[in-house]
This record gives C-alpha cells, sequence and structure tokens, in this order.
C-alpha cells in the first residue's frame, strides 16, 4: 500500500495524498477553519459509511438486484461530554423490490466491511520524529 502524505494549503486545511488521489479536510469556521471541507474526525466517520455502502452496492449487484433506491444512513451516537462516538448505527434503505430472504445475510455482510473490521481489531501505532 502506498504512503499516505500530508500537506497543508493554507489556514485549517490538511490534505492527505494517496498515490494519484487526495482528500482535503478543514475545521469549521468555530475551530478556527473556512469550512470548506469535512473535518477530519467526520471524514473517518464517512469511511465507514462509504465502506457500508460499497458492501451493500457490491452485495445486491452480485446477487443483480435492481440497486435503485438503495440508501444507506449512519447515525452516529456522539457524546459531547466525553468527546467520542458511543455507537453508530447503520440503516440500509433497501430498494423497492428487494427480496426478504436476502435481510439477515446482507446485515451479515455488512460486517466485513474493512474500515469496521479495523475499529474493532485496531492497528498498531507507531511514531517516529525525524
Amino acid at each position: 500500500m502506498e504512503e499516505f502524505v500530508v500537506a497543508f494549503p493554507g489556514g485549517k486545511k490538511v490534505e492527505i495524498i494517496n498515490g494519484d488521489h487526495s482528500v482535503l479536510t478543514d475545521q469549521a469556521i468555530e475551530d478556527g477553519g473556512d469550512d470548506v471541507a469535512m473535518s477530519p474526525f467526520s471524514l473517518f466517520l464517512a469511511s465507514i459509511a462509504a465502506c457500508s455502502g460499497i458492501v451493500a452496492l457490491s452485495f445486491l449487484r452480485k446477487r443483480n438486484i435492481d440497486t435503485e433506491g438503495l440508501k444507506i444512513r449512519m447515525v452516529p451516537d456522539y457524546d459531547e461530554e466525553a468527546n467520542r462516538v458511543n455507537s453508530i448505527k447503520i440503516i440500509v434503505d433497501t430498494p423497492k423490490d428487494f427480496p426478504g430472504k436476502y435481510r439477515s445475510t446482507l446485515i451479515k455482510v455488512l460486517d466485513t466491511c474493512t474500515v469496521k473490521k479495523h475499529l474493532i481489531n485496531p492497528p498498531e501505532f507507531e511514531m517516529e520524529i525525524n
């Protein structure tokens, strides 16, 4: 896997570059940013939703189920006092003709999301200062 490089284009903006791709983050205005992009933490949460989305989309496509109307909603339960998310609810709005026989299987498949797996079994972190 290619390394991620972090650049600082101004203000509180942070750009993350990985190969030919980049993502911009920023902070809210009340936190000194320009609010032109998601915060790093919102981007982290968005990666969970995106992972769930691609897993669900792939599940339907593999079974030739029409994906029109497929929607993933993610609701984090954020504890302001503890400054952390206590739980995350993922809601899958299935297409109109989604076969009921696949409901429990889809829930199991959503557990295969790579981002979620890394939250359950997190990697070790090593810091190096040059």
